[in-house]
């Protein structure tokens, strides 16, 4: 992993960008010491797909949701 002062950071964005978006990390070093404080990494990376389980029904229950069930998304969500 690649570490860059911010300042580096600022001048070669565009270059940056494009090496992660090929999928390397960068870490982002603040002050003097170059104390890394941040890590930039590709988003695919970053967004993983969360398992759900059904929990303690889990084996014990299933839904079913009919043809006929007329609800938008946005119901669904407020209620």
């Amino acid at each position: 992993m690649k570490t860059l002062a911010v300042g580096e950071l600022k001048t070669h964005f565009s270059a940056v960008l494009s090496a992660i978006k090929d999928g390397q990390s960068v870490a982002v070093g603040f002050g003097k010491s170059k104390r890394k404080v941040a890590v930039i990494v590709p988003y695919s990376r970053y967004r993983k797909t969360a398992v759900r389980r059904l929990g303690i029904l889990q084996g014990r229950a299933r839904c079913r949701i009919h043809d006929d069930f007329r609800m938008t998304d946005e119901e669904v969500l407020k209620s």
